[in-house]
């Protein structure tokens, strides 16, 4: 046997530990690795290869500053290794020096060429620089040296979801995962890929497999709540916010994103404790700083709520929520802030940014902005088309199958409207199904709501998708959307076309500008045909009123006392229970001349916030009148409240946000309503009530006629007490009221559509003739 010299058994010793400390390192087992790395520089402090592969393992460790001290040190012994060039880019990219990382990583490929982690180390910090196309080239020439290089891929793949060709990522992750099937990044940015296409099932998936390998995840868990929340499993997505923070209990995002689901579920002050404790973490945290602004407007403390909306409009002007403070300005009737916003608002739906359409209806008019408004934001809603569930087959059905989707099958105006329409369905024609993704109250509504489908679906916590599939293994014919764009609506469900024929009815009153809805319900008053240029929809034109009515709606027999209401015993009442969103400054203004001609009157208002209250009574003390001479109800059970319209003597309609329901409740009860018909359909409503009771005249044409009308009225008492006895005499014989008359008229409609369906036509629009009783 040879024996070794000293210096060669040493030298031997030390590339077995190296190799024992490489082998280590390379399965991941770097707690095992680092001894034996130190103990070979304790003998050779300058050994090249320990001192690189230590500096790797301190990167891996998140060491950063340490790391990039020993590849630096291992470069002045060896400046020309690529691989080490390489690495010390890397770490440079993790500490955020990009012009240092890139000069690094230059040199590695300029020593070799085809070194493929270089090139896809490149691409990372070309990335994180914004230059894609740069960053592209970069991966896709490490992809030609290897094809299957599963980090190059999954890092193209995030360049791709960057800019927004999402499609072409995932299949970028595919290719990692089938070269590497356990590789927990590809799966997790698979994840937020197919999220991003609103394909939340497969991106729980995705997330799933992230956290059974590596349960610490916290993005992949904090991810995974966010596609519960898509998904409506809000008490999931809120164990997995709560997983997250078990791990992290300070990550803003986690916090963040729990208080999403808090504000889901309705626990508010909660959900506002989580937004509060994400910023103490992150003060610029955007999404939390708006978040926190919207659940202050829930609690209605929309004073607070736009101070919020100030604060996160300063840090991120451009976020999508920046327009949401419109909202609390209408609520509390803050004019100034509502003429300040309107600009920006129409500015940003003029430049394709989404608005709630819903919200743009209480402050302007204007059709062409309605029509945009709503094609925007149901494009941002369903940023992906799912694929049709209806293919285009033809039903064949002893009934025509029709469903009605809200959130509003409880003690609601919409339900306090409907109700005894589908109960009187005509059970020999239609099979009529319910499908609420509301609350249940426990109310008679609700379980009189219950009780009038021949089906009745529970589907709050289904996703858009589930709820879709039960429409179509019903193989229902007429889907009808009683939501639009109100609260707690889910347009998206029929996005996912499981109806040959789907409907937009009641609860919006506007185009949802998506083309997957069909038709919208009308009359000539809301939407001569002339309108069709500003609605996605084909418009059909009941006779009477598109607004059906409940006429069993019972009113309180005690007679109530004007100073049970807080009102006068003596004295003019000009009465107006909008909400006081609908409140806008030039309604207010002639309300405001008309107290002051009328000595002793008083306007008698909802009362709905403590805000708009204060600021109502401060904007009439400017124009003259006695704060006093505003009075507030609260409210009250829907028999008590449809009674206490009596002590009144005339309802005064808002514009450009007619009353809908509030109308039909005063002209049951025998208030005269006077309205300014506008140019929109939520403008028009009332003249359309008005002239299916029989009281056309009380529907001007500007606010100049309506406020001389309102004066006559007052000066002229036997004429507003013809329009009383009219009114009384009308309510049970004019077609309003008449519920089964409407019946016959929907139904001919459902008919019509039907019809054209099974013909093998398009939709068209078309009127419904008037059918005798």
């Amino acid at each position: 046997m040879v024996k070794l010299p000293p210096s060669k058994k040493k030298e031997q010793s030390l590339q077995q530990t190296l190799g024992r400390a490489r082998d280590l390192h390379r399965t991941g087992h770097l707690v095992e690795a680092e001894p034996l790395y130190l103990d070979v520089l304790a003998a050779d402090p300058r050994q090249f290869e320990a001192q690189h592969l230590l500096g790797v393992l301190r990167a891996q460790q998140g060491h950063f500053d340490e790391a990039l001290g020993l590849v630096s040190s291992a470069l002045k012994s060896r400046p020309d290794s690529a691989v080490a060039l390489s690495d010390c880019g890397l770490i440079l990219h993790k500490l955020r020096l990009h012009d240092e990382a890139l000069k690094r990583l230059d040199a590695a490929l300029a020593i070799k060429p085809d070194h493929a982690p270089a090139l896809s180390n490149r691409g990372n910090v070309l990335s994180d620089l914004r230059r894609y196309d740069e960053a592209l080239a970069s991966y896709e020439a490490a992809l030609r040296l290897r094809p299957s290089y599963p980090e190059a891929l999954v890092n193209r793949g995030n360049v791709l979801v960057a800019l927004d060709r999402h499609a072409e990522a995932i299949a970028d992750y595919d290719g990692a995962l089938a070269a590497r099937p356990a590789y927990s990044d590809a799966h997790y940015s698979r994840g937020n890929a197919l999220a991003a296409l609103g394909r939340y099932e497969e991106a729980l998936a995705a997330y799933e497999r992230v956290i059974a390998s590596v349960p610490a995840h916290v993005e992949a868990l904090c991810n995974r709540g966010n596609a519960l929340l898509q998904l409506r499993r809000n008490e999931d997505a809120l164990a997995s916010y709560e997983a997250a923070l078990t791990h992290l209990p300070d990550h803003a995002g986690a916090l963040n994103n729990r208080g999403t689901a808090l504000k889901n579920l309705r626990r508010y002050e909660e959900a506002l404790a989580d937004y509060d404790r994400a910023l103490a973490r992150e003060p610029q945290l955007a999404d939390a700083l708006y978040n926190r602004a919207n659940v202050l407007k829930e609690l209605k403390r929309y004073d607070d709520s736009l101070l919020a909306y100030d604060k996160a409009r300063a840090t991120s002007p451009e976020h999508p929520d920046a327009c949401g403070a419109m909202d609390a300005a209408l609520a509390i009737c803050d004019w100034g802030r509502v003429a300040e916003l309107a600009g920006g608002v129409a500015d940003a739906i003029a430049a394709g940014k989404p608005f709630t359409p819903f919200t743009l209806l209480g402050f302007s008019d204007d059709a062409t902005l309605h029509r945009r408004c709503a094609e925007t934001y149901i494009a941002d809603k369903v940023r992906t088309r799912p694929a049709p569930l209806w293919h285009g087959a033809i039903f064949r059905h002893d009934k025509i199958r029709l469903a009605y989707l809200s959130a509003d099958f409880h003690g609601h105006a919409t339900a306090y409207l409907i109700a005894e329409l589908f109960e009187r369905h005509d059970r020999t024609r239609f099979e009529v199904t319910g499908i609420s993704f509301g609350r249940d109250d426990g109310s008679d509504m609700r379980r009189r709501l219950m009780a009038a489908f021949d089906q009745f679906y529970d589907a709050g916590t289904r996703s858009d998708r589930e709820v879709a599939e039960l429409l179509r293994e019903h193989e229902i014919d007429i889907a009808v959307d009683l939501k639009g764009y109100t609260l707690e609506s889910r347009p998206e469900i029929l996005s996912h076309r499981p109806a040959p024929i789907q409907v937009n009815y009641l609860g919006y009153p506007g185009t949802m500008g998506a083309d997957f809805i069909d038709y919208v319900i009308a009359d000539p008053v809301v939407l001569p045909f002339d309108r069709q240029p500003f609605y996605a929809e084909k418009i059909v034109q009941l006779p009477d009123c598109y607004q059906v009515n409940d006429r069993q709606r019972r009113i309180a027999e005690r007679p109530l006392a004007r100073s049970e209401a807080g009102l006068p015993e003596q004295g003019f009442v000009f009465c107006c229970f909008n909400n006081n969103y609908k409140i806008t400054q030039a309604v207010f203004e002639v309300w405001m001349r008309l107290l002051s001609a009328k000595p002793g009157s008083v306007l008698w208002l909802l009362s709905d916030n403590a805000g708009a209250e204060a600021n109502l009574r401060r904007a009439a003390q400017a124009r003259g009148v006695d704060p006093a001479r505003l009075a507030f109800a609260g409210r009250r059970p829907l028999d008590e409240h449809l009674a206490r319209h009596r002590l009144a003597d005339l309802f005064l309609d808002t514009l450009p946000y007619n009353a809908h329901t509030t109308a039909s409740d005063a002209l049951w009860a025998g208030l005269p309503v006077l309205t300014c018909r506008g140019q929109a359909f939520a403008g028009r409503v009332a003249a359309s009530l008005l002239h299916a009771v029989g009281l056309p005249e009380l529907a001007t044409d500007s606010l100049q006629a309506y406020e001389a009308l309102a004066l006559r009225l007052t000066s002229e008492p036997s004429l507003l007490g013809e329009l009383r006895t009219r009114l009384e005499r009308n309510r049970l014989t004019h077609p309003l009221f008449d519920t089964e008359r409407f019946r016959r008229h929907i139904e001919a409609a459902y008919t019509t559509m039907w019809e054209t369906w099974q013909r093998g036509e398009t939709p068209q629009s078309f009127r419904v003739n008037p059918i005798a009783g």
